[in-house]
């Protein structure tokens, strides 16, 4: 990635909304590899012609191989009212997945205790009264099936690391191409999980602002599905 593949959804004074590729960083990590948020900051520099460094505030996170739409702040007073939206719960955050095989139920609410492996980097499943464990939260409706697989939209209550892959995993429906908590069903490919929806009031403005996103829809396994169908229905201002 470079600063000229950048892709801007939105920009005003205070935030702008970009989107994450696949397999980028969302910010500086032991890869080294360039990350969004310093493109994110290289193109205001350049845009704007701003000598020194430039203020960008990282709201939220996406694993890496995970794509789809962000929010950065363009101002410490901007970043400081995202983030006490974050933590109030006033974030909306929705996701499409493509999982192997069906769950069970075409549409449900899980509820796991997760735990958080600091060494190996992995999260998996526990009883409440693990110590650290921390309670995750999603629902999801299954859009579609085809090819033994199916589009699943996912929406968090909780925004747990590796949440969307940890739980669907241990219903026996992994996300495709999750090679770290797939097992044996594990698909070979990027990482189908993509955040399509994100949803935040204005920080200055108080205006409640909706981004939808679509992922990469003539690559598989998206190209399985109608991706169109999320987005057919959708009222900007009131989803």
């Amino acid at each position: 990635m470079t600063v000229n593949d950048l892709i801007i959804v939105y920009e005003d004074n205070h935030i702008i909304v970009v989107v994450k590729p696949q397999n980028v960083p969302c910010c500086e990590d032991s890869s080294g590899d360039y990350d969004l948020l310093s493109a994110v900051k290289d193109y205001i520099k350049e845009k704007y012609n701003k000598p020194g460094n430039v203020y960008v505030g990282l709201v939220h996170r996406l694993d890496r191989p995970t794509g789809g739409v962000m929010v950065f702040a363009k101002s410490s007073k901007a970043a400081a009212r995202l983030s006490e939206q974050l933590k109030a719960g006033e974030f909306e955050k929705k996701y499409l997945a493509v999982l192997v095989g069906t769950p069970k139920e075409k549409k449900a609410i899980l509820v796991n205790y997760l735990k958080k492996n600091a060494v190996n980097n992995t999260v998996y499943v526990c009883g409440a009264t693990v110590e650290g464990a921390k309670i995750a939260e999603l629902d999801y409706k299954i859009l579609e099936e085809n090819e033994g697989l199916s589009l699943a939209d996912v929406r968090l209550h909780t925004g747990r690391s590796h949440q969307i892959r940890v739980q669907m995993s241990f219903i026996g429906t992994p996300v495709y191409g999750d090679m770290r908590y797939g097992g044996d069903k594990a698909k070979k490919g990027n990482l189908a999980l993509w955040a399509y929806t994100l949803a935040f009031n204005h920080p200055i403005t108080q205006e409640r602002l909706v981004f939808k996103v679509q992922p990469p829809k003539d690559q598989k396994p998206w190209s399985c599905f109608d991706i169109d169908k999320p987005f057919m229905y959708i009222n900007p201002k009131n989803s």
